[in-house]
This record gives structure tokens, C-alpha cells and sequence, in this order.
């Protein structure tokens, strides 16, 4: 048996390594990893990689904007420059403060990709490549990283990296000032049956149409967490048969959504649309929102009429107020994991949860004074401005409770993480000591062998130490147990090769759910910063999970490719959400990103979670009449939705003109 296995390994290895003449390989667009630094083809050395992640992250800190760069052997599908390194950018979803370096080493051609919305200009651009060009000429790749730093730094000095305070206390109060438009017209709408000066949307320019898409799926989205969070509270006071129906709506909403969001991910991916599918989808999700926000106000009146805060606000106080008080009591607990999570973990794994504890604190500073208000109004007998305190301070302590929650969430994923990766490590093991038994005449095998001790190594460093990036070893892992699994295929029985993808897709399903679930995390706690392509992503990722699963047991080779996709998708909602919320409080002294309980006793930080423009609506987040402030500001159209000075959304493109030859 063993015999026939080691021909048939020598078989398949042969014919594997027999496919792989020439001297180059042509490179399609690639996925960035969890660096800046992406190198393909050893154009950097190691301490120079290290050293250019240090200027790359120095980069950021200074200015607010990211540089990737990315070093192939040729672009291919596309072989252009300017489109290579622009659908990298699109498929991995860099905003407008985010550029990308491509350079083709063999191919001596590269290009800087840049967001039409960003902060540098087409001259400020052309400048920085021309200053790149000497270096990548005389094959100085680590000086030409180097340059484009700098360049960078220059170009940005004085002007760039965010919001300061003032513009953003000034979005606030320009996002209030339009609640309050919106609510007023809708009530004029109301009173006066109306409606027909809005224009049919074929009539919409799409640029528009794309914008007005974009934002009300942030609005809905709101709209639709606002509601199940209502829900559970209602629930939970009158049991579930009271509140039946109200589940079966959220249930119906919800799905028109997904589809929505299904359509979003498909404008949005690295395939072009012609112009009429874009109108068409568009519309289509318009439609959707649309319905979903209908069938929700068509309950909301039963539904405040169910809640009657005013009529038990006392004892609803006194509910929210122990709730308030075991989430403060846990709060300490979850900084303690957190650090001790740091001392074992890199920053970078650990990027989703370092600001819980401090945003936990500002949700919480903003209940305590929602509890005071509405213990005073109490008093006086203001049972309708109680009952709006009590919501707001409701959802604080809810999405406190959940920063909490997230952290030991996180640390069981990179436990799970570990043991993974720890188990793979084995496997391999086993893997390349039997292939080290085969005649192996040419050295080929002993190639292979020693590509994947290679790629052991290299995840080996993630795992040890007091910078672990579990993950990240994961993810290497997999993808040499994917080439081994490539090379050893023919030689299992149909049994063994089933039960190597059960096990490996119930382990690729296991960490898209972590993926995922984190996502939705910071995702929900940050709403209010967050905008549609965030959004898009994670509910993608959700559905690719739910079909992953659905497949688990009886086609595991597509379940694996559902997970994969689900686990890659949730990772660029996670890259997209951060950067939305980077951009929404860059320049805030870390009023919106963490830093305490700063911007007026935990106001801010309830800005950030969409909670005090909800209250203002009543308690329903978005809808037709507006959302949060992430919905106003962040939610339009173009590659990201967060804000930045002096724009209220997007609509950016990348195509300028530039790079070329070396």
C-alpha cells in the first residue's frame, strides 16, 4: 500500500512540476496581505521589507493615508499597468486615502494607483512618481519605496490626514440640521398626501442614482439593526407571542435587504457592468430599500404603541439601570483580557478590539447621562422624554455590552486559531516526510519539500513569541496544504480524499464564522461611521457563509471555496469599516476612535455608534427620513463611503494617467 502511494506521489508530483517551465511567471491581480509590503519576487530583501513596512506605517501615523506596494514579476489579465494595479485596488478595497504602488520587475513597468476623491492631487502624483522612476531604473526597489514615502509625506504636509474637531462637530451639526429638514418634509408629505415631485428614477442621472442607492442601504441597514434591537427589548418585556408579527416583518425586511446587498456586491466587484445592467441593479436596490423601510414604518406605530415607555418608565429605568450596571461591572474584566491579549498577541491581530474598552466607556458615559435625563423627566412627569432617554441609553449599554463581549470573542478565535494552525503544522510534516522517501533522481521533489519547509518556517514565527499572528500563519498554512493537496490528490482513494475535505472544510467554516462574526461586531458598535461598501462586504460574507454551510456535508469541495470567499470577504469589510471610521474621526484626538471618554461625556462615541440620531428619530434608526450620521455623510457612492475634509461621500474613481515604464 505505502509502495503504491510513493509512485503514485512521484506521479503526480511529476506531472505538477512538469507544467511549470520558463523563467517568469505572469501575475493577475493579487490579494493584499495583512502588511503594506506585498513581494512576490524577492525585489525586497528581509531587513529591507522591514524596514519599508517601518516608513509605510510611519506614513500613516504622520498623514492618515496608506501606501501599498506591491512588487510582480508581469501584469497580466490585464497586461496594462494603470488597469492591474487598479483592480487590485477595487478588489481589495482601498478608500481614497489608500494608494497603491504596482511595480512589474521583469515587466519594468509601474504605476500609482489613486482614488480620484483623495487627498493628493493628479500633479502632486506625477511628482512622486517621476521621483520613484531613477530608482526602479537602476533596480533600487527598497530606495524607490522609500521615495514614494516620502513624496507622500511632502505632498501631504499641512493638509492631509482627516477630520479635525471642529469639522467634525460641524458634520454633526450639519447632520442634525438635516434630520430635522427630513423629518419636517416627510411630515408635510404626510399631511399632504404627497410626493409626486420626486423624479422617476429612469430620469435620475445614474451617478445620482448609484449615490441615492448607496445611501439608503446604509439607511436601511440602520433602520433594520435599530429594529431587531428593538425587538429583543420588547421580546424580552412582553414574550414572544406578543411580538410575533414584528418578527415576521424585521424577517421579510431583512431579506429584501440581503438581495440588495447581493446586487451591491456585484456593482462593486472587478468585473464591469455595461450601463444598463448598472441602472438596472441600482434601481433595483433602491426598490428593495424602499420596501423594506415601508413594511417597518407600517409597524412602527404598533410598535411604539407596544413599547408605552411612557406609561412604565420607572420600571423600564430601573431595568436599563442594572443592565447598565453588570455592563460596567464586566468592563474592567475586558481590559484586563485585552492586555493580556497584547502581551501575546501582534497589534495587527488584535486591530478590531484594542479601542473596545475605551469606546465601551463612552457608550456607557452617554447612558449614564440618558439615565440622568430621563430619571429628572421622570420627575416631572415627562413620561414621553423619559421614554427617548431610556431607548438611547438602552442601545449604549447594549453596544457596551457588545465591545465587551468582542474581546473574549476574539480570544477564543485566536486560540481556535493556534490549534489550527498547530494541527496543519503536523499534517504537513507528515506530508513532506513521506514525500522525502521517493526516488527523487532531478531534485525535484526535494524542491517541492523544501518550498513548503519554507512556508513551515515562515508560519512557525507567527506562532511564537509575543507578537503572534495566528491567523495570518493560518491563512500560510492553508495555502501550502493547498499545494501539497494538489500534488497528493491522485494517489488517496475516494474515502481518504472525502474525509480530507470534510475535515478541512469544517475547519475553513469554522474560521470564516470568526471572520464574519467579528466583522459584524465592529461593524454594529461603529455604525454610525460606516458606509455601504463596508456593509456590502460583510453581508456578502454572511450569505457565502450560509451557503458554505449549506453545503458542508454533501459537496465539501464547494463548501470550502463558500468559506474561502466568506472569510476573505469579511477581512475587506473589516479593512473598509476601519477605514470609514479612520476617516470619519481622523483628526478628533481620538474622540471617535478610542481615547476615553472625550467629546463631551461619551456623545461622540454614541454619534459613532449611530445611537444619538436615532434617539432623535425616535428611536428607529433611518428609514426614508434619514439614519445615522454614517448614512448622511458616508453612505454615497464611489470606492469608499467614509468621510473626509471637504466632501460628504465619494463618487471617486481611479483611471488617472501615469506610471509607465522603468
Amino acid at each position: 500500500m505505502r509502495a503504491r502511494w510513493a509512485a503514485a506521489l512521484m506521479a503526480a508530483t511529476a506531472v505538477a512540476l512538469g507544467i511549470s517551465g520558463g523563467a517568469a511567471w505572469a501575475t493577475d491581480p493579487v490579494t493584499l496581505g495583512a502588511g503594506h509590503v506585498l513581494d512576490d519576487v524577492g525585489a525586497l530583501s528581509a531587513a529591507e521589507t522591514d524596514a519599508a513596512e517601518a516608513e509605510l506605517t510611519q506614513l500613516y501615523d504622520s498623514t492618515g493615508s496608506d501606501l501599498y506596494v506591491v512588487f510582480v514579476d508581469e501584469f497580466t489579465n490585464p497586461a496594462n499597468s494603470q488597469q492591474w494595479a487598479d483592480s487590485v485596488a477595487e478588489s481589495n478595497g482601498l478608500g481614497p486615502s489608500q494608494y497603491l504602488l504596482a511595480v512589474a520587475v521583469d515587466g519594468r513597468q509601474f504605476y500609482l494607483s489613486a482614488d480620484s476623491t483623495g487627498p493628493l492631487t493628479d500633479q502632486q502624483l506625477t511628482d512622486i512618481e517621476s521621483g520613484i522612476r531613477p530608482y526602479l531604473s537602476e533596480g533600487d526597489y527598497a530606495g524607490a519605496v522609500t521615495a514614494a514615502a516620502e513624496g507622500m509625506t511632502t505632498a501631504l504636509a499641512g493638509g492631509g490626514g482627516g477630520l479635525t474637531w471642529i469639522l467634525v462637530i460641524a458634520a454633526v451639526a450639519a447632520g442634525i440640521a438635516l434630520i430635522v429638514v427630513l423629518v419636517l418634509r416627510r411630515r408635510k408629505k404626510g399631511v399632504a398626501g404627497g410626493g409626486n415631485a420626486v423624479l422617476p428614477t429612469e430620469q435620475i442621472p445614474l451617478e445620482e442614482l448609484e449615490r441615492r442607492a448607496s445611501s439608503l442601504l446604509v439607511q436601511t441597514d440602520d433602520a433594520l439593526k435599530t429594529s431587531a434591537q428593538e425587538l429583543g427589548f420588547a421580546t424580552a418585556q412582553f414574550g414572544d407571542a406578543v411580538t410575533a408579527e414584528f418578527e415576521a416583518a424585521l424577517a421579510t425586511a431583512q431579506a429584501g435587504l440581503d438581495e440588495a446587498f447581493t446586487l451591491k456586491q456585484q456593482l462593486d466587484d472587478a468585473t464591469p457592468d455595461a450601463p444598463q445592467d448598472t441602472r438596472a441593479w441600482n434601481e433595483r436596490i433602491i426598490a428593495l430599500c424602499e420596501a423594506a423601510n415601508a413594511l417597518l414604518d407600517e409597524k412602527s406605530a404598533a410598535f411604539d404603541e407596544l413599547r408605552k415607555l411612557e406609561q412604565n418608565a420607572p420600571e423600564a429605568l430601573a431595568r436599563v439601570q442594572e443592565q447598565r450596571a453588570k455592563a460596567a461591572a464586566s468592563l474592567d474584566q475586558s481590559a484586563t483580557a485585552l492586555r493580556g491579549l497584547q502581551a501575546a498577541y501582534a497589534p495587527e491581530a488584535l486591530a478590531t478590539v484594542l479601542d473596545n474598552p475605551d469606546q465601551a466607556r463612552q457608550r456607557l458615559a452617554f447612558a449614564d447621562e440618558q439615565l440622568t435625563n430621563a430619571q429628572r423627566a421622570i420627575g416631572a412627569g415627562n413620561g414621553g422624554e423619559a421614554a427617548v432617554g431610556i431607548r438611547a441609553a438602552e442601545e449604549a449599554v447594549g453596544q457596551a455590552t457588545l465591545l465587551e463581549d468582542a474581546i473574549g470573542k476574539l480570544a477564543s478565535d485566536l486560540a481556535a486559531g493556534e490549534r489550527s494552525a498547530a494541527a496543519l503544522v503536523a499534517e504537513l510534516e507528515g506530508d513532506i516526510a513521506a514525500a522525502a522517501t521517493l526516488p527523487d533522481a532531478d531534485g525535484r521533489i526535494a524542491a517541492v519539500i523544501a518550498a513548503t519547509r519554507q512556508q513551515l518556517d515562515a508560519a512557525r514565527t507567527h506562532l511564537t513569541g509575543t507578537a503572534k499572528r495566528p491567523l495570518v500563519a493560518l491563512q500560510s498554512l492553508e495555502a501550502a496544504n493547498q499545494q501539497i493537496d494538489t500534488l497528493v490528490q491522485g494517489v488517496r482513494d475516494a474515502a481518504a480524499q472525502a474525509q480530507r475535505a470534510r475535515q478541512m472544510v469544517g475547519q475553513l467554516i469554522l474560521q470564516a464564522q470568526a471572520q464574519v462574526s467579528t466583522a459584524e461586531d465592529y461593524i454594529t458598535a461603529r455604525r454610525g461611521a460606516v458606509g455601504a461598501q463596508a456593509r456590502t462586504r460583510l453581508a456578502e460574507a454572511g450569505a457565502s457563509l450560509a451557503r458554505a454551510q449549506a453545503l458542508q456535508a454533501g459537496d465539501p469541495e464547494q463548501a470550502m471555496q463558500h468559506a474561502q470567499r466568506a472569510d476573505q470577504l469579511a477581512g475587506q469589510a473589516i479593512q473598509l469599516a476601519q477605514n470609514d471610521v479612520g476617516a470619519f474621526g481622523g483628526g478628533a484626538d481620538g474622540m471617535l476612535g478610542g481615547g476615553g471618554q472625550s467629546g463631551g461625556g461619551g456623545m461622540m462615541g454614541a454619534v459613532l455608534g449611530g445611537i444619538v440620531l436615532n434617539s432623535l428619530l425616535g428611536g428607529r434608526g433611518g428609514s426614508s427620513s434619514g439614519g445615522s450620521l454614517g448614512g448622511m455623510l458616508g453612505g454615497s457612492s464611489g470606492r469608499s463611503s467614509g468621510m473626509r475634509p471637504g466632501s460628504f461621500g465619494g463618487g471617486g474613481t481611479r483611471g488617472r494617467r501615469g506610471g509607465g515604464r522603468f
